[in-house]
């Protein structure tokens, strides 16, 4: 364990950091699931309803320097192709 501190705090924050990222991996990783079962279902509208909420959550994701932007600009790339390959 920590014995400074300013250690001590750094570990508390971090705590709080991880979870906070990990939410926002959560919710991403959720949105773009939900975008290829409608993709899978043949479903246009749902894709479509769903990609839009995707987007949303990866931009979030990005926003808070969970996601690089190069990474987040792929995953919403290839979503998008697969919903308008439909």
């Amino acid at each position: 364990m920590a014995n400074l501190k300013n250690a001590k705090k750094r570990v508390l924050v971090n705590k709080k950091k991880e979870v906070r990222n990990n939410n926002y991996l959560a919710s991403t990783k959720t949105a773009v699931k939900n975008v290829e079962r409608a993709v899978l279902k043949n479903d246009k509208k749902e894709a479509e309803a769903n990609l839009k909420i995707a987007i949303k959550r990866i931009d979030k994701a990005k926003g808070a320097h969970v996601l690089d932007k190069n990474a987040s600009a792929r995953k919403k790339s290839r979503l998008t192709k697969k919903v308008n390959a439909m």
